[in-house]
C-alpha cells in the first residue's frame, strides 16, 4: 500500500489521551491548555478494544510498528492493558511508548509484564530550574531519571531520551545531556523545536538547528555518522569515535524527511492523520461506532492512504515567510 509519493505505511502511532500532567512552553502552554481547557469527553475516546481493533487492520496493511502516545499516555488508566491487547499481535515487530517519565516509577513493571518492549523519555535538561521552567508543573529532574531507571529495572530497552531544544531555554543542556548519557547505553535524540500547533508561538530564530547541534557535540566528543537502523527512520544517527555510544539528531525544520515519511497518526479520539503537521483528520470511530466491517474500515484506510501526499516539513517555508499562518493540529492532540 503506496501513497501518491510512493511511500509505505508502516508506523502508526496511536495517541490514547489528549491529557498530560506537564504543561510544557513548547507543547502545552497553560496559557493555553489551563484549568477551562475543555479536552475531550470520556466517551469520545476510543476504548482499548476499538484501539485494538483498528491496529489490527493497520498491521493487516502493512504496519509492523505502534508507538503509544499522548498527551501523556501514562494518565490514562490501565495502559497495561491495552499493551497486553497489542503485544501479541502478528506481524507486529515493535511496540513502544512515548512518555514523559515521570510515571514510569508506578507503572514500568506492569507494561513490561505485559509486553511493551521499548520506552522514549522525554527530558529537556538536567538542572531543575530549566527543565521545571519547561515542563511547567513543579516536576524535578530527579523524578524523570527515576522513571528512566524503572523502564531499565522492568528490562525494557533500548530506551531512547528526547530533548526538544529551544534557543534561549535551554541550548545550554545540549553538553550536559550528552556528557550524562555517554557510556551508559542510553540514546540521546536532540530534537528541533517544531512549529506543531498553533499555540507554542514558534519562530524560526528559536530553532537551535540539528546542525548546530551535532558541531557542539563533536567539538567535545568526535562524532562520525551512522547510517539509519531501518526506512523512514526520523533520527539521524552519530556514534561516538572513542565507543561511548550514540546520539540522534531530529531536524524535521532544517533536513526535512517528508520523502521517507511512513508514519500515519491515530487520534485518542479515533481520527487518522496522515502528517504531524495536518489540517484535518478522517473519522474512523465514527465508522466503527456506525457498524462497519473490518473490511470496510480496511477499504477507507487504504483509500486515504493511497490519496496522501504530505510533505508539510518540504514547503514550510512557503507557510511562515511573512508570518502566514497555516491553521494546524495541536500535538498534544494528534500524539508526537
Amino acid at each position: 500500500m503506496l501513497d501518491t509519493l510512493k511511500r509505505p505505511l508502516r508506523d502508526l502511532r496511536v495517541s490514547v489521551t489528549d491529557r498530560c500532567n506537564f504543561r510544557c512552553i513548547y507543547c502545552m502552554p497553560r496559557e493555553v491548555f489551563g484549568p477551562d481547557f475543555a479536552f475531550l469527553p470520556h466517551e469520545q475516546i476510543l476504548t482499548f478494544e476499538e484501539i485494538a481493533r483498528l491496529t489490527r487492520i493497520f498491521v493487516s496493511l502493512g504496519v509492523d510498528k505502534i508507538r503509544l502516545t499522548g498527551g501523556e499516555p501514562l494518565v490514562r488508566r490501565d495502559l497495561h492493558r491495552l499493551v497486553g491487547m497489542l503485544a501479541p499481535l502478528e506481524g507486529l515487530h515493535d511496540l513502544a511508548l512515548t512518555t514523559n517519565g515521570s510515571l514510569l516509577p508506578v507503572h514500568a513493571a506492569k507494561l513490561a509484564a505485559a509486553g511493551l518492549k521499548r520506552v522514549t523519555v522525554s527530558l529537556d535538561a538536567l538542572d531543575d530550574p530549566t527543565f521545571m521552567a519547561m515542563n511547567d508543573s513543579g516536576v524535578p529532574v530527579a523524578r524523570v531519571l527515576q522513571g528512566i531507571e524503572a523502564a531499565k529495572a522492568a528490562g525494557m530497552g533500548p530506551i531512547k531520551v528526547n530533548a526538544v531544544i529551544k534557543r534561549g531555554v535551554n541550548e545550554h543542556a545540549v553538553l550536559d545531556l550528552a556528557r550524562h548519557f555517554r557510556g551508559t547505553g542510553y540514546v540521546i535524540r536532540f530534537i528541533e523545536f517544531m512549529d506543531v500547533g498553533n499555540s507554542n508561538g514558534w519562530r524560526m530564530d528559536d530553532v537551535v538547528t540539528a546542525g548546530e547541534i551535532v558541531r557542539r557535540i563533536h567539538a567535545e566528543w568526535p562524532l562520525e555518522a551512522v547510517p539509519p537502523a531501518r526506512p523512514g527512520e526520523v533520527a539521524s544517527r552519530y556514534r561516538y569515535l572513542d565507543g561511548q555510544g550514540e546520539i540522534g539528531v531530529i531536524a524535521s525544520v532544517t533536513i526535512p524527511f517528508c520523502q521517507a515519511c511512513n508514519r500515519a497518526r491515530l487520534s485518542a479520539d479515533g481520527k487518522l492523520f496522515t502528517c504531524l503537521f495536518a489540517t484535518e483528520g478522517h473519522d474512523l470511530r465514527a465508522r466503527m461506532r456506525a457498524g462497519s466491517s473490518d473490511e470496510e474500515i480496511t477499504a477507507f484506510i487504504r483509500q486515504v492512504w493511497e490519496g496522501r501526499g504530505d510533505h508539510y516539513s518540504e514547503v514550510r517555508s512557503s507557510h511562515t515567510a511573512g508570518r502566514r499562518k497555516r491553521k494546524k493540529i495541536e500535538m498534544s492532540y494528534i500524539g508526537g
